[in-house]
């Protein structure tokens, strides 16, 4: 591991950990915390920088060039900097009226805050002049490897803190202490709302590794996704292999896992978790790979065409094949050369008919019969 000193340098050598640097300095009262101290230990590049002020959190926040989005409730404020993100928070302490509830706030020193994080290696901070500080074991945690809860109500408190641990092992490759899964496997997701367990979904199907944070949630809970939930590594290979850069790799991560589900279920269980509409249509039609067959039979460019036309790249490349590979990779880039105008000023009336003239046109020229404009607007006239 990298010693503070080492970690201040690698922070100072970020673009936005540069600014961080320029604003604050050792005596301000301001720690860099969680995730980012945990990464810069392990010579990671920090995916995010969240700061704990010891004092007036507007103040610090007004301290960052950027633009301020306050939270008066939880004393949190948000600086966006072009690209830079700060995440600044009051030191504070937390308790919940009922398991699953909001958390109550109150201000509280460095030591107190960091008692009240999810697991020992994110409970360390450092003060930006080097010194570290940390709950008892967390450095030896970090060390070994190790996820471990701060206390036996972790999960009871916020069960979305299970989701947390599930992305931590995954991205991190660190094995949760026997003691914290049996926590949590006792633990009832169900005592948080399902909006905010769809965001904690949505952020593992972002991570790095995607499978392994979806595997690693069933292992701590299963109760944390529906039943027909399955990570299937070789059909989510198989598409993003096909997937093209525009294509969105958690949709079709989502559909290939949940292909064995009910489809009323799976989509009331998506409406549950907030999903926009937009996505839960793509995720239910990839999941039954709904162009499958008519993409598979296809002997002809055009029948390939006429398949896969209009379905989502997410829902093409789910269906898999070498019909799917060439709509991806080549059909669905050819254009005719003429448009509607063209028909229109040869006399084609407006309408359903010059739409059609225009298809079967692009079906010839998608079958190598048509070259070249001239030939296309004969092709459409006839």
């Amino acid at each position: 591991m990298r010693s503070p000193a080492q970690s201040l340098d690698a922070l100072r050598a970020l673009p936005c950990g540069a600014r961080l640097l320029r604003a604050f300095g050792p005596g301000d009262g301001v720690h860099l915390v969680g995730g980012a101290v945990r990464d810069l230990l392990l010579e990671r590049v920090p995916r995010e920088l969240d700061l704990v002020v010891e004092g007036d959190v507007d103040a610090a926040a007004a301290r960052l060039p950027g633009e301020i989005r306050a939270h008066d409730r939880f004393g949190t404020a948000i600086v966006q900097a072009g690209t830079c993100r700060f995440d600044l928070a009051r030191a504070r302490t937390e308790s919940y009226a009922s398991p699953g509830a909001l958390p109550d706030v109150r201000p509280a020193g460095l030591a107190e805050d960091l008692r009240r994080r999810d697991v020992t290696v994110n409970a360390i901070a450092l003060d930006l002049g080097g010194t570290l500080a940390s709950v008892p074991g967390a450095l030896e945690d970090l060390d070994a490897g190790i996820l471990r809860v701060l206390h036996d109500a972790s999960f009871t408190d916020d069960p979305t803190r299970l989701w947390r641990v599930a992305r931590y092992a995954a991205r991190l490759g660190f094995a949760v202490e026997p003691h914290t899964c049996a926590l949590a496997a006792a633990a009832d997701p169900s005592t948080v709302s399902g909006d905010r367990l769809g965001a904690e979904l949505r952020l593992a199907l972002g991570e790095p590794d995607p499978p392994a944070a979806l595997r690693a949630a069933l292992e701590l809970n299963p109760r944390l996704l529906p039943e027909g939930f399955a990570v299937r590594d070789d059909a989510i290979a198989a598409a993003l292999a096909l997937l093209p850069p525009e294509g969105r790799r958690d949709i079709v991560v989502l559909a290939a896992c949940t292909a064995g589900m009910n489809m009323r279920e799976l989509l009331a269980w998506l409406d549950e978790m907030s999903f926009p509409a937009s996505d839960r249509d793509v995720v239910a039609a990839g999941s039954r790979a709904a162009v499958g067959a008519p993409l598979r039979a296809a002997g002809t460019n055009a029948e390939i065409a006429r398949a896969a036309r209009g379905a989502p790249v997410e829902v093409v490349a789910l269906a898999g094949g070498e019909n799917a590979r060439r709509w991806i990779d080549v059909l669905r880039h050819v254009r005719l050369d003429i448009t509607g105008d063209d028909l229109l000023a040869a006399g084609v009336p407006e309408g359903p008919e010059l739409g059609e003239r225009l298809r079967r046109t692009l079906d010839r020229k998608l079958d190598g019969e048509l070259d070249g404009r001239d030939a296309e607007l004969q092709a459409a006239l006839e």
